[in-house]
């Protein structure tokens, strides 16, 4: 794909080179010439007035685009068990499956046939399986190797993948080998039903801006997903689909994992799996307001989260904070107690199924995506709330 001027349409009107983020754009001539510092950006296209610059589309291009079929996940496990970030995955590529009109395949390594059933009833339409010792424990060379071979075979159009540490640690191995794209840490995920682009969306800029991210030219297209902002699937028991047996045989591993182990922790935080988080920010204004914070999250049986700038403060360790930098939630239920609701928070508690907000700022964003906004000072609020649920429970 390269942008090229047609010198009988141009009219050396220099539109075009004001428009020209790169400076790419030179005057020879009296006409427009795209120089080696284009990088595709396509701005040039939109604002010439008569048309003369034109995207040609080359035969490699057409035939890169052309291949390739289906949606992948990925299916992550670890000690025997799939990640749960692996469901939500197959939820989210059943979808864009759909817009396709193609199907939607799981890829599972070190685990049972039945671990692979289980993918298929959440939504999978075939499960290519590996129950092979090489693949049992984690090991980025195998599993790179293995999953790039498959995806040389069958060429998916889509490859998704979480974006744990595993996904993160291999992913970009398997993307290299393929020599396609990657877009990592995605919040969402589209479709362009004309073009098949898989619209990848993702913080940029610390956070500053969503972007929207594609890969028009090769295939497949591989995106690593946050775990917790895609919602699961509909879990069918009588579902039925295709496994298919694939084997290590053939790869090489210059590693073994001998052992892993595992942090401990004393005070461990499993946010990413609490039904009910009570989260505070700036707003709460020390060690007080977070004493208030955890009587409510004892009350209800919950866990205590933070904003960064709580964290940045010192008043909670940083394995409680929620947002960009953090950890992505998805709780039933998401108390947000004077948090402002920057767009770097937003992005790890906003597919939350119910969020309450208190803060005495009405303006403030985060009562834009509440569902239960409370205009008052958390001071006065907690208190009374944490006495209503306690009455309520008879505690």
């Amino acid at each position: 794909m390269f942008i090229r001027v047609n010198k009988e349409k141009c009219t050396g009107c220099e539109t075009c080179v004001m428009s020209c983020p790169y400076d790419a754009i030179a005057m020879k001539e009296g006409k427009a010439a795209i120089t080696e510092l284009c990088q595709m950006c396509r701005a040039c296209i939109s604002v010439c007035p008569e048309g003369a610059i034109l995207e040609i589309e080359e035969e490699s291009d057409k035939k890169e685009k052309g291949q390739g079929r289906g949606v992948w996940v990925f299916a992550e496990q670890r000690d025997n068990t799939i990640a749960n970030v692996s469901f939500e995955l197959i939820g989210a590529g059943r979808r864009l499956a759909e817009m396709l009109g193609t199907d939607i395949s799981a890829v599972l390594f070190g685990a049972t046939e039945s671990h692979a059933d289980e993918l298929i009833k959440w939504g999978a339409d075939r499960v290519y399986l590996c129950t092979d010792e090489l693949v049992k424990n984690f090991n980025d060379e195998p599993y790179s190797r293995l999953l790039s071979d498959l995806i040389t075979e069958h060429r998916p159009e889509i490859v998704l993948a979480g974006a744990t540490p595993i996904g993160r640690s291999f992913i970009p191995r398997v993307a290299a080998r393929l020599k396609t794209g990657l877009t990592a840490d995605c919040t969402a995920l589209e479709v362009d039903v004309e073009t098949k682009n898989l619209l990848q969306v993702r913080p940029a800029f610390g956070g500053n801006i969503m972007a929207t991210i594609v890969c028009p030219h090769t295939r497949p297209q591989m995106a690593t997903v946050r775990p917790r902002v895609m919602k699961r699937g509909e879990y069918d028991a009588a579902r039925k689909g295709e496994i298919v047996k694939v084997s290590a045989a053939n790869i090489q591993s210059r590693t073994r994992v001998i052992d892993s182990v595992k942090e401990v922790s004393e005070a461990a935080i499993n946010l990413q799996e609490a039904n009910i988080i009570v989260a505070g920010g700036r707003g709460v204004g020390g060690d007080k307001g977070f004493a208030l914070l955890h009587e409510l999250a004892e009350a209800l049986g919950g866990s205590i989260g933070a904003s960064r700038a709580a964290v940045d403060e010192g008043w909670i360790p940083y394995r409680h904070q929620v947002g960009q930098t953090g950890k992505t939630v998805s709780p039933k239920i998401y108390f947000a107690c004077g948090i402002s609701g920057a767009v770097q928070h937003l992005v790890g508690m906003q597919s939350s199924d119910i969020i309450i907000a208190i803060n005495k700022n009405a303006e403030a964003p985060i009562f834009n995506v509440a569902t239960y906004g409370i205009v008052g000072d958390v001071f006065e609020v907690l208190p009374l709330l944490t006495k209503k649920i306690k009455e309520v429970k008879g505690l």
